[in-house]
């Protein structure tokens, strides 16, 4: 007898053909599907590598009159571990998200999608989106935002989080070198939206703040076009890349997990504080 898991993969896996009955076909990936939404071939991360764009909000500790306290607390003892400007690649201190995680050169943060290439913070996410379906705007959820609308909902990899339920774990907790994904540019994204007759793009699915600078870029140039963007958030970002994301989105669902530090702790791997800032701030 097939079990209830293998069944709702089975189904999940049908979904997608019949959307692309009624949508025709999408012109860059397909419809997540039990994770499968990119091509699964596992790619260099050389090549992600090399054509990954600087990222935005983070400090190196070879920058000209970079703030210790940027990275350091007042209490630590730095006597003997002071950077140099000199360092051929300085490690970099990511200012995205509350894992505030300190990279060294060729290392990643907690949310797998930056990496310091020799003292420099790169997004392996931007331009490489790995899932992307149309979905009914009641499903992110959003009840009272252009009620009976299409959003075009799209995600790369990546999360700064744990979260032992995660429904979309196949795509959250992936790492950009895991799936073959096409190149598609902001442009791209709004033209599509356009064309299928969509009025909302929405950033969903994985955290979309891990891919902050191209989630912006779409967002601009949806305005342009009339289009409405939509965020679908952890909430774990710091306040100043969230104030740029809260000037270009049209409406911001936060995914509050649980109101107890433990529960986020043992549960997400991250802290309640960051959160509730966030909501507040929005």
């Amino acid at each position: 007898m097939i079990s209830r898991r293998q069944l709702l993969i089975d189904a999940a896996k049908l979904g997608p053909l019949a959307c692309a009955r009624l949508l025709g076909p999408c012109p860059f990936g397909q419809a997540f599907a039990s994770g499968g939404n990119a091509d699964s071939r596992p790619v260099q991360i050389e090549d992600l590598v090399r054509t990954a764009p600087r990222a935005r909000y983070w400090i190196s500790s070879a920058a000209p009159g970079v703030d210790c306290l940027k990275c350091h607390t007042p209490r630590e003892d730095l006597s003997d571990r002071l950077h140099h400007a000199k360092d051929k690649d300085p490690a970099v201190k990511c200012l995205l998200c509350a894992q505030s995680c300190t990279i060294a050169s060729g290392e990643r943060g907690k949310c797998r999608a930056r990496m310091n290439v020799r003292g420099e913070l790169r997004s392996l996410v931007y331009g490489r989106p790995m899932a992307t379906q149309i979905d009914p705007i009641e499903k992110k959820p959003l009840y009272h935002f252009l009620p009976g609308s299409e959003a075009f909902s799209m995600a790369t990899s990546g999360c700064p989080l744990r979260c032992k339920f995660c429904q979309n774990w196949q795509i959250s907790q992936a790492r950009p070198e895991d799936y073959e994904t096409p190149t598609v540019s902001p442009s791209s994204i709004v033209d599509t939206a356009t064309t299928r007759s969509v009025p909302i793009i929405a950033f969903t699915y994985n955290e979309p703040t891990v891919f902050t600078e191209y989630l912006t870029d779409i967002a601009r140039l949806a305005r342009k076009q009339k289009k409405r963007c939509v965020l679908i958030s952890c909430g774990f970002m710091n306040p100043e890349p969230l104030t740029e994301m809260c000037s270009v989105l049209d409406a911001i669902k936060i995914d509050l997990k649980g109101f107890d530090e433990a529960f986020y702790r043992n549960v997400c791997s991250a802290e309640l504080r960051p959160v509730l800032r966030t909501i507040q701030q929005i």
